[in-house]
């Protein structure tokens, strides 16, 4: 008789991680034991230049790439302009912490970046909420670690997961990152995946400039199987991602149509919206073996299928179990 397979229990704690087989990285006396290479003392020289003062250099431990803790004049220091928008209220609690403490104990990331039509700046890529709080506060100088791979100041983003972001954040600073760079050299968009981490973001993000409240969670699902990176240079490409954001938001004008016609139907709930997107999905049932759709393929088909609704025959029952029933 054979054995039964041992069923796992759902709702337990996770495993953690298995740790790394070996080792890897430096040992904390190696971080200062080797000479400080070129761009970093070209960097050194800048900072003392430009009024800061470098409090040391070093080799981070896990890369073994070299990293200049400094301090600078406070007005240099600027936030990149594709990160999130200020919190006041995070801004204000930081505010009060800080004076209460008298302290500044948390550096902020930092890139020394050169500009033809500006001086130079200081920008900061995780860093705005401490570098506002301490502005508002009067400090008149703060203290980051400078990576001197500029880079950096778009790779950051990667390795920001301390707090979740929104689809919406997240989609605004791809787009406002993805502007910048388009201005720099003929990269591709496969060249930045790391950074832009999904080809639906950039196409949501230009939507959301042009739509602030737009329903991108909506369509998020279907974009991330649609979309992909494309293989032109960004200055060329960005053409491309403009028209794929017209159509996803002449896409949504027609949804809301319909979505306005069940409401007048009486059926009212937060959920009438991913219930209209969902009935003209085309690719919500397809065979996985099935050959994938193109965007423009998605696009069309939806469009067309949006077109044809009829709100007539849909029920109240029906919206109930696509998982979110009318409210009373």
């Amino acid at each position: 008789m054979a054995e039964k397979k041992a069923t796992k229990k759902s709702g337990g704690p996770r495993k953690r991680r298995k740790l790394a087989g070996k080792s890897i990285g430096l040992e904390a006396r190696e971080l200062l034991t080797t000479g400080t290479p070129s761009n970093v003392g070209e960097l050194q020289e800048a900072i003392e230049k430009d009024g800061g003062k470098v409090l040391a250099s070093y080799r981070e431990p896990f890369g073994g790439h070299w990293l200049v803790m400094a301090a600078l004049p406070i007005e240099k220091v600027e936030p990149t302009p594709y990160q999130r928008n200020l919190s006041d209220s995070h801004a204000r609690k930081l505010e009060s912490v800080i004076a209460k403490l008298g302290r500044f104990l948390d550096p902020v990331i930092i890139v020394r970046k050169e500009s033809k039509d500006s001086e130079t700046r200081y920008w900061t890529p995780n860093g705005n909420h401490r570098l506002s709080a301490m502005r508002t506060l009067g400090a008149k100088s703060i203290v980051g670690i400078v990576v001197p791979e500029t880079s950096a100041a778009y790779q950051i983003l990667a390795l920001n997961t301390e707090k979740a972001h929104n689809l919406r954040e997240r989609a605004l600073e791809v787009i406002k990152m993805y502007q910048e760079l388009a201005t720099l050299d003929d990269a591709t968009e496969e060249t930045y995946a790391l950074e832009f981490e999904e080809a639906a973001l950039i196409t949501l993000g230009l939507c959301y400039l042009e739509r602030p409240r737009f329903s991108g969670g909506a369509y998020h699902p279907i974009l991330r199987r649609a979309d992909e990176f494309l293989k032109k240079p960004l200055q060329a490409a960005l053409g491309i991602r403009q028209d794929r954001a017209k159509t996803v938001m002449e896409l949504d004008d027609l949804v809301v149509e319909k979505v306005e016609a069940l409401k007048s139907k009486g059926l009212t709930s937060p959920y009438l919206k991913s219930f209209v997107v969902a009935r003209i999905n085309p690719i919500r049932f397809r065979p996985k073996d099935a050959a994938p759709l193109s965007f423009d393929e998605v696009l069309d088909r939806m469009t067309k299928a949006a077109a044809k609704l009829n709100v007539d025959k849909v029920k109240m029952e029906d919206l109930a179990r696509s998982g979110g029933a009318p409210e009373d």
